[in-house]
Parts: structure tokens; C-alpha cells; sequence
């Protein structure tokens, strides 16, 4: 499908006011199921954007927020460079997570209101973006959670004080959940995601978890770590995963 590519909504969230969504859509008449994409700490890069064109040519309206928006102008690409790397860092342990929580939220209604959406939604994220995708399918309105490599959820280290309570809930997510890891992943080492699947293990979630010979952001389509044949083949079965979990 050819996919509009230049489409913003801009959402209120109560209590931190507008944030910028970047929409990805197909360019055809049509309602699609809806999911909201979680960038790295870089916000909305090029690879991000290309990775949301790639989900919705496949019959997906997609949404990706600006994550910092209460503290960056909208539309502001972070670089991947050191600076880019520090301020993406910083941004992520001085934002409270109950801004990130409410910044799903309320993307996920501006996102089933859109009027290409038909109303099922799933959420997605890389890094920062998978630990979000994950709180985000706290949500009983979500079906699908793809969470690839996500970041502090085994440490519980993400946002203000850097203290979350993602792992004591998970007993609270509401989706059906994939988990895609590289074992080469210094940011989630294996004792890390041991953690996080005995969470899974003791709670009545359904999860999908995939390891792979891969490295943290195995995904971006820029740099050294990127993968072609695993980029491929993850967002193939993604979209199986989607296909199956939002039928009906």
C-alpha cells in the first residue's frame, strides 16, 4: 500500500498540555486497526519513521507521539550522537511516568477516533518505546503489545527518581504480549530478562518471548547495529502477531 506519511494530530493530555503525534497511514479509502508507536529516546527520527511507513503499508494506522514533548519543541529530533544520546537519557529518568502513562492514554483515544482507525488497537516500541509499549497495554483497550529490547523494566529505572512500578504490575497488563531481545544486548543483560519472564510466568499473561542473536536496536536502519535480515523477519511475524491477535 502507499502510505500518507505527512499527517499530524496534535493531542491534549490533561494536565501537560499538546503533544504532536506523527501519523502514518494508508493511502486508500478504508478503517485500519490502530497502533501506537513508541520512538527510542531520540523521538521521531528518520529510522523511526520508516519503521511506522513499513507497519502501515501493511493496513495499519499508525501514531507515534512526540515522548518529550513537555520538554522539547514539537518535532524535535534528537541526534544520534553523544549530545542527542545525554539529553534522551536525561529526559527519560526527569519525566514522571505518570506522564508517560498519561501521554498513552491519551494518544490511544486520539488514535481510535481517527477516522481510518476501526477501532482495535496494539501498541509498538523500541528501547525506551518497548518499555512504553508495555505500560501502554495496561490499557484494556489494547489487544496486542510488541515490546522489542525494552529498556529498565528489569530495573525498574525508568522516569522521575527512576524508581517505576512496571514488573509489580504486570499482573495488570490486559494485551496479549511479544517480547523480541538480542541476546547481545548489553542494556538488558540476561539476568535482566530472566526477571522479567519469571514476572511473566507468574501471572495469567499471554506473551510471546523470542531471543535473538541481535543487538540492542537491531531494528534502527541506521548505524552499525542494524540488521536487514532480522528487520525483515521481526516485522513479518509482528504483523502475523497483529493479524492474529486483532481479528475478530
Amino acid at each position: 500500500m502507499i502510505v500518507h506519511t505527512d499527517e499530524t494530530l496534535t493531542v491534549d493530555v490533561p494536565g501537560s498540555g499538546a503533544m504532536r503525534a506523527h501519523v502514518f497511514r494508508p493511502a486508500v479509502e478504508g478503517r485500519f486497526p490502530g497502533v501506537l508507536l513508541f520512538s527510542e529516546i531520540y523521538q521521531v527520527t528518520a529510522p523511526i519513521r520508516r519503521l511506522a511507513t513499513m507497519i502501515a503499508g501493511n493496513g495499519y494506522v499508525v501514531a507515534v507521539p512526540d515522548v518529550y514533548h513537555e520538554y522539547e519543541p514539537a518535532g524535535t529530533v534528537l541526534a544520534y550522537d553523544p549530545v542527542g544520546t545525554d539529553r534522551g537519557n536525561a529526559l527519560k529518568i526527569t519525566k514522571p511516568v505518570s506522564a508517560f502513562d498519561a501521554d498513552a492514554e491519551a494518544a490511544l483515544t486520539a488514535l481510535v477516533a481517527h477516522p481510518a482507525c476501526d477501532g482495535k488497537l496494539a501498541t509498538f516500541g523500541v528501547c525506551l518505546g518497548g518499555h512504553l509499549a508495555y505500560r501502554a497495554a495496561f490499557d484494556p483497550r489494547v489487544s496486542a503489545a510488541a515490546c522489542f529490547y525494552p529498556t529498565d523494566i528489569h530495573s525498574g529505572s525508568l522516569g522521575e527518581g527512576k524508581s517505576d512500578d512496571s514488573l509489580a504490575r504486570v499482573g495488570d497488563l490486559k494485551a496479549e504480549m511479544m517480547f523480541v531481545w538480542g541476546r547481545q544486548d548489553p542494556h538488558v543483560p540476561f539476568a535482566g530478562r530472566e526477571t522479567i519472564r519469571a514476572g511473566l510466568e507468574a501471572v495469567a499473561v499471554p506473551y510471546e518471548w523470542h531471543e535473538l542473536n541481535a543487538q540492542h536496536a537491531f531494528l534502527r536502519d541506521e548505524g552499525p547495529r542494524y540488521d536487514p535480515a532480522l528487520f525483515l523477519q521481526w516485522i513479518a511475524l509482528t504483523l502475523d502477531f497483529y493479524r492474529r491477535t486483532l481479528r475478530g
